[in-house]
């Protein structure tokens, strides 16, 4: 069981690099990645997506819950060296910069209703064919579009199966719990990715964190401040102590030397507990914090009021996936997730799977090059997408 849950939950990784300061966690802005933003318009909402390149196939990608657009930024750099698509990332109801009549409305239909239309708006525009991509609560409602898109021609999902995600829904409220709720700034709020283990890819961190939490005051996501932001400034902030005399300060975490194998040293959830240099007031709740820390984000969505819908989202999952007839990319970080009729399946080649060990939850995070290449060779084998010379040069190294 605790294996099940370190693939859902994330594993703790061996990190490598210099020493972080708190100029490691000033963000990046999402223009680095991609080439615009833009805002679609349907009847139930107005939503928010990034995209990069002009020709070929779509890849429309659809976050995990509590994510948004911003973390498929370094998959889209990636993948745009190697075969030529369009990537299109999209902010989901109730995430990032998406607006609806109902953003509290999670349901696996509505989240997927959601999708086709604004699928359906992209072709009015664009006639280029469409490839699913999905990671976890993400993956589930590309599988569920998948059926009823018509322009989709592939689908990928990304660290989401069904006996997994459902085993590991009794602990995920515990696990939110955990979780700071405000954040003293944006680079704070990196940190805690990055230093918590919800990705293992600093330069991840720096561009999808901001994408998860809003300013409390205004309530714009914090995407949308990175421009407004003082080294200078950050660094003092980070740097000083509180009166109280705990540590309130960038504190560098000492990394475990070899990959966790043993299950005891993870906490009753399957996650590594957050090391305890961080559970100081840079993360405390607002009750416990001094007038002069004072939080200014806090997450954009609130996760442990969607427990209605996490069964809806994985029950039917595996035969769903299994009964749809494009061809389909199941990438996973931990072998043991294959529940028995995916395992099947896979016997009988109905679609491809690839693991990528050493990777947390969000894989196209911690590894985007390794994602993007997977992703590529099916791709162009399947006569999707057409290779770059990189591409071309990338199957010869291997």
């Amino acid at each position: 069981m605790s294996d099940l849950r370190k693939t859902v939950l994330g594993l703790h990784a061996k990190r490598s690099g210099s020493v972080a300061t708190p100029q490691s966690f000033i963000p990046t802005k999402w223009t680095k990645y991609f080439d615009k933003e833009e805002q679609i318009q349907i009847p139930n909402g107005t939503f928010n997506l990034y995209s990069r390149g002009k020709k070929g196939p779509i890849l429309l990608c659809l976050h995990g819950g509590g994510y948004s657009g911003l973390t498929w930024a370094l998959f889209a750099e990636e993948i745009m060296e190697l075969i030529n698509c369009q990537v299109i990332a999209l902010d989901l109801r109730g995430h990032g910069k998406t607006t609806t009549n109902d953003d509290a409305d999670l349901s696996l239909n509505t989240l997927s209703n959601d999708v086709l239309e604004v699928a359906s708006k992209i072709s009015e525009e664009k006639k280029d064919p469409i490839i699913l991509v999905g990671h976890s609560m993400g993956g589930a409602v590309a599988v569920e579009t998948a059926n009823s898109l018509e322009s989709a021609i592939g689908l990928c999902v990304i660290d989401v199966v069904e006996g997994t995600a459902l085993d590991a829904l009794s602990s995920m409220q515990s696990i939110l719990r955990g979780r700071p709720s405000h954040f003293k700034s944006i680079p704070h709020a990196i940190q805690w990715c990055y230093k918590g283990g919800q990705t293992h890819n600093l330069e991840a961190a720096k561009v999808s964190m901001p994408g998860q939490v809003i300013n409390v005051k205004t309530e714009n996501l914090a995407a949308d401040e990175c421009d407004n932001i003082d080294p200078q400034a950050i660094e003092s902030l980070m740097n000083q102590r509180s009166t109280a005399g705990s540590m309130n300060s960038l504190t560098e975490v000492a990394e475990e030397s070899e990959e966790i194998e043993d299950s005891e040293k993870y906490n009753d959830c399957g996650k590594p507990p957050l090391p305890k240099s961080q559970r100081t007031d840079l993360f405390k709740s607002p009750t416990s914090m001094n007038s002069e820390d004072v939080p200014q984000y806090k997450w954009r969505i609130d996760l442990s009021k969607t427990e209605k819908f996490w069964t809806g989202w994985f029950k039917g999952l595996s035969q769903k996936f299994l009964g749809i007839h494009v061809p389909k990319l199941l990438l996973l970080a931990n072998i043991h997730g294959l529940d028995t009729a995916l395992t099947v399946g896979q016997m009988q080649g109905k679609f491809q799977m690839q693991v990528l060990a050493k990777s947390g939850h969000a894989i196209h995070e911690d590894q985007p090059h390794k994602v993007a290449e997977v992703m590529s060779g099916y791709l162009v084998r399947q006569q999707l997408a057409t290779g770059k010379d990189s591409f071309v040069h990338q199957e010869h190294v291997d």
